[in-house]
């Protein structure tokens, strides 16, 4: 009975804890749905307070709005313009046509009528016009208002009497504001009272100007209120081109020039107008003066003066980035005046008047003197170019280009000297580049536009650079030297002469290709370019030696950056293909020795060398300055084997029939510290035996080599080979393999660990991707169809065909796509976002070489570039090898492609098992390797022993393990190493039995050359020469 009880009595507390639990959940829930009752209420009250405030705000409007033309009808006295405006503004905020048609048909009597008013400019609608405050905020009601004239004839019937009459009303308002001639305001010299134009007011506006006999008191307004107008001289030479006739025969230019060649003038109209209006105006100015070349001509000092003042005056205010006080233009970029958003509408006019300072008729003004220089010796014929792939062209471009060629043959242009810096004719020219140069740093968002304008004349750029060799006593560089210490003006008008030559020939060199380069020889010879090579590496050194760039800001660092600019662009082109001497951009005055010296002490200009002209020093001191990074890196890593401490050694165990798996799965996960450090392999058979053998680092060795080789095998898919010199690629369709990008980063991390222990590997790279892997694809001068011959050269002449095509390439029927056969399957990439359906035309060509040949190189290989070097940098440094160029790199990765130097590889031999120096069989192998082998079988040799057929980039001394020889009695499968007996054998030419048809064998592991005891020396160079040809070798003892 108690048992029941006490079970009932828990049966009921659970019943009461459940019904508790119950009750407490619905008063929540009644709390929320109360909860959400207020705020739907709330809100509610919030939309219904809101369109009753708005009913009552557009109520009271349609009152004041009816109280006006109420007022209005009773014809008390004439209404004002303004309150004209004010009221229409009112109306069209809140106009609905059902309900306010009648106050527009009363808006647009009012308009009409006040238009009618005789002698009364403050009641015509149309006075607005000429207040600059008001211009843009009438021309868009006006619209407006038009725009509801043709909506409500849109509605309207003929033949109902009512709408005739509302269709007549419309149609009056629309003649009366799109024809001029009714205007009132433009009967007479109604202009006394400055004001602004709007863009459909053409009108005599010089009456009151000449009437005034062009007093400056009245040019000043003509200069900022009228011709200030977006687009004015545009305007009127598309309607009233009557107009400009005028302007022309009062020779208004002219007195423009005059009045703004005055600094305080022009600085009062720039500060009058700001920013954005002075662009208007000397976008009208330019116009005016590509209409008058006379003028120009007679007038050019003046032109170019006021014109780069007002440039200057923009560029005040131009920025380098966003800011809170900052705005976008599309001209001029990010700008910290105010900038008037109404003028974006004519932006493009505007761009278009600007295009007229850097078209050709103005520059052949402006340089003429220079353009008028002769450059051309007798015409002499063209020597004839050998056919190559990339000079194969029709036979039509062919004779037009040799003609072009034969007639320009001239002087090499040199530095001479001779002309006085401080003549009128140096000041013009100088005065004409500041004005340039002053375009380029201010118009920046069509800074392309501007130089691709001043490089359209062949022969502008070489003359200048004439002109600059004839500056000084001795030519330009001393010059040029002397200004950058001296703050004159004069001064600075002569380096921007040279940032305007930098500047647009760096972009000419970066558009044209390698046969417009080397083979046509556009604008510049080649020994020129070596010249000028020659003086832009003197004049960047010296600028960093002489500690000018360290603290360098504003004019002096963008003079920096021109020259270098310009420098780096010929160096790359000289790096993917020659045409400067050898050693021709190293300093011979700067000594290896004392730059590692100011390395050491960390000084600044040091650096800079190393960060911008690294070639201005020895290739193989470059190296050794590499080598010593790496060692430095690896002693404060603890990497290095020290008296008081030894570094952490990684232990991997690899099966030889899974080399590449085993690698892989056991080194992706070590760490960056550990990857860097000692790797200690052992090898096991196929049978899971430890092969024999001790790893001191040349085990390890032949790992690195083996995987290295195994990965870069095109059979397995992941890289592919260029078609020709069979280069080394990504290969696009890697990703059919499972974790391909986890693939290539640790393709990546073998490479860079093999470049950061020294160890060789003869894997020939594609020049576009060591490119990628320096990371020169980054810059804003990098040029993909400049490497794509790298990748294809046939692929590459194709494309540059298309360039040099004469008729019209829409008809090859091309589009901005590519189809490639991917598996046995046509895919079709699309270049840009719809790019299968949009045709090549003679327009867009240029654009789809450089979209193709970007995709090809880039896009398509975009991720296993991106992996390959993520896992290459994880071990070596970027900074490391930015010292090197792309044949460098090469050259680093896979060694010196330079002859074997057999001397060096003597003296860094080591010897085992009883031969020395002076034996006989040794003293044989030299000779033959000397005398019997050819480079190809020395190679081949090297090879054999090391696994790579290039010696070291600082010769046999960094070669790790040391090349070693050692005399083998026996055959590998029974050797058991060296032994005293062997050794005294070996060492007194006392064989333990002939070595008959047994051939040299090698451990490439550890440089090791296993060479028999030969009697005879024919039958060791015919024993060596077998084994390197058949590759036997590669056993590890």
């Amino acid at each position: 009975m108690g048992l029941c009880q006490l079970a009932n009595m828990f049966t009921v507390s659970q019943t009461s804890r459940a019904w508790f639990i119950d009750r407490a959940r619905q008063a929540r829930e009644e709390r929320l749905v109360q909860k959400e009752r207020e705020r739907a209420a709330v809100e509610i009250q919030a939309h219904v307070r809101s369109f009753l405030c708005r009913r009552s705000l557009h109520r009271d409007i349609r009152r004041e709005i009816d109280e006006f033309f109420k007022a209005d009808d009773s014809g008390s006295s004439k209404r004002s313009a303004l309150c004209i405006f004010k009221t229409a503004r009112k109306l069209l905020f809140i106009f609905r046509i059902k309900e306010d048609n009648e106050r527009f048909e009363k808006l647009c009597r009012c308009i009409l009528s006040s238009m009618d008013a005789e002698s009364e400019p403050k009641v015509w609608y149309v006075s607005l016009a000429l207040s600059k405050d008001l211009t843009l905020l009438w021309i868009k009601q006006i619209k407006d208002i038009l725009w509801y004239c043709c909506q409500f004839l849109e509605q309207l019937k003929p033949e109902i009497l009512q709408d005739s009459r509302l269709i007549t009303l419309y149609l009056t308002m629309l003649v009366t504001f799109t024809d001029t001639s009714t205007w009132k305001i433009l009967r007479g010299k109604v202009l006394s009272a400055p004001g602004f134009l709007s863009q459909r007011v053409h009108l005599s506006v010089s009456s009151p100007v000449t009437a005034a006999q062009f007093s400056d008191n009245l040019l000043r307004p003509f200069l900022i209120h009228i011709m200030s107008v977006p687009a004015l001289v545009t305007h009127l030479g598309t309607v009233t081109p009557e107009r400009l006739t005028v302007l022309e025969s009062h020779d208004m230019l002219r007195k423009f020039i005059v009045f703004l060649r005055d600094e305080e003038r022009c600085r009062d109209v720039c500060e009058t107008l700001e920013g954005c209006h002075t662009l208007c105006l000397t976008g009208n100015l330019l116009q005016l003066g590509s209409l008058n070349p006379r003028v120009l001509e007679e007038e050019t000092d003046g032109f170019v003066s006021l014109l780069t003042q007002m440039l200057c005056y923009c560029q005040k205010y131009v920025s380098q980035k966003k800011s809170n006080l900052t705005h976008w233009h599309p001209v001029l970029g990010w700008f910290s005046q105010s900038v008037d958003y109404g003028l974006n509408e004519s932006m493009y006019l505007i761009t278009k008047q600007l295009q007229f300072l850097w078209g050709v008729p103005l520059i052949r003004i402006f340089f003429n003197d220079i353009l008028s220089r002769k450059l051309l010796e007798h015409p002499e014929p063209a020597p004839a170019q050998p056919a190559s792939p990339q000079n194969v062209l029709p036979m039509k471009s062919l004779l037009k280009r040799a003609f072009q060629k034969s007639a320009s043959v001239r002087n090499i242009l040199r530095p001479v000297g001779g002309r006085r810096v401080d003549s009128a004719e140096v000041q013009k020219v100088c005065n004409i580049c500041v004005l340039y140069q002053t375009s380029l740093t201010t118009l920046t968002q069509i800074r392309l536009q501007i130089l691709t304008g001043l490089t359209y004349l062949d022969d502008l750029l070489p003359k200048l650079w004439a002109f600059i060799c004839e500056l000084g006593p001795h030519g330009g560089l001393k010059l040029f030297l002397e200004c950058l210490n001296n703050d004159t003006g004069e001064s600075k008008q002569l380096l921007s002469m040279l940032m305007l030559f930098c500047d647009c020939s760096r972009h000419l060199i970066t558009i044209l290709d390698d046969i417009e380069v080397y083979e046509e020889q556009i604008s510049f010879k080649l020994e020129e370019l070596v010249t000028i090579s020659s003086f832009l590496n003197s004049f960047v050194f010296k600028m960093i030696w002489d500690g000018i760039v360290e603290n360098a800001k504003g004019e002096t660092l963008e003079l920096f950056q021109s020259v270098h600019g310009w420098l780096m662009v010929l160096y790359e082109r000289d790096c993917r293909r020659r045409f400067a001497p050898e050693d021709h951009w190293l300093r011979k005055d700067l000594k290896p020795s004392v730059l590692f010296q100011e390395l050491d002490k960390d000084r600044k200009r040091a650096q800079l060398i190393l960060q911008h002209i690294p070639h201005v020093i020895p290739h193989k001191n470059r190296v050794l300055l590499f080598r010593n990074m790496v060692t430095k890196e690896k002693e404060k890593l603890g990497l290095v084997e020290t008296s008081s401490a030894s570094p952490h050694v990684t232990h991997i165990t690899i099966r030889r029939s899974r080399m590449l798996e085993d690698g892989y799965e056991q080194l992706r996960q070590l760490s960056q510290h550990a990857m860097k450090g000692v790797i200690r392999v052992k090898f096991v058979n196929d049978l899971g035996v430890d092969e024999a053998g001790i790893d001191q680092d040349g085990v390890f060795k032949e790992f690195l080599e083996e995987i290295i080789k195994r990965v870069f095998d095109p059979a397995l898919n992941l890289f592919k080979t260029t078609s020709g010199d069979e280069r080394l690629y990504p290969s696009p369709t890697s990703y059919i393999h499972e974790n391909y990008l986890q693939l290539f980063e640790f393709v990546g991390k073998m490479l860079g660990k093999a470049v950061y222990e020294g160890i060789v590997v003869d894997v020939p790279f594609a020049s576009f991707f060591l490119s990628q892997l320096l990371g020169h694809h980054h810059s804003i001068f990098y040029s993909s169809v400049d490497e794509l011959p790298s990748l294809d050269s046939e692929f590459y002449k194709n494309l540059t065909s298309i360039k040099r095509y004469d008729g019209d390439v829409a008809d090859l029927g091309l589009t901005l796509s590519y189809d490639e056969d991917v598996m046995g399957q046509l895919v079709c990439h699309e270049l840009i976002p719809g790019g299968k359906t949009i045709p090549v035309t003679n327009e867009n060509k240029i654009s789809y070489i450089h979209l193709m040949a970007h995709f090809r190189m880039h896009t398509q290989i975009k991720n296993q570039t991106a992996a390959l070097i993520s896992g290459f940098r994880s071990i070596i440094k970027p900074e490391w090898i930015r010292m090197f160029s792309t044949p460098e790199l090469q050259r680093l990765i896979s060694g010196d492609n330079a002859e074997i130097d057999l001397e060096d590889l003597k003296k860094h031999t080591v010897y085992y098992g009883g031969f020395h120096g002076s034996h006989r069989v040794i003293i044989w192998l030299w000779d033959i390797l000397a005398s019997d082998f050819t480079p190809d079988e020395r190679a081949m040799f090297l090879k054999f022993v090391t696994s790579c057929s290039r010696p070291p980039l600082l010769g046999f001394a960094y070669l790790k393990p040391p090349f070693s020889i050692r005399c083998v009695e026996v055959s590998d499968d029974q050797d058991t190493g060296d032994t005293l007996g062997s050794v005294l054998r070996g060492f007194f030419t006392i064989r333990k039995r002939e070595p008959g048809g047994r051939l040299p064998t090698s451990s490439t592991c550890f440089n090791l050359l296993k060479l028999p005891n030969y009697s005879k020396k024919s039958a060791l160079r015919d024993k060596l020469r077998y084994a390197i040809s058949m590759n036997t070798g590669f056993e590890l003892s």
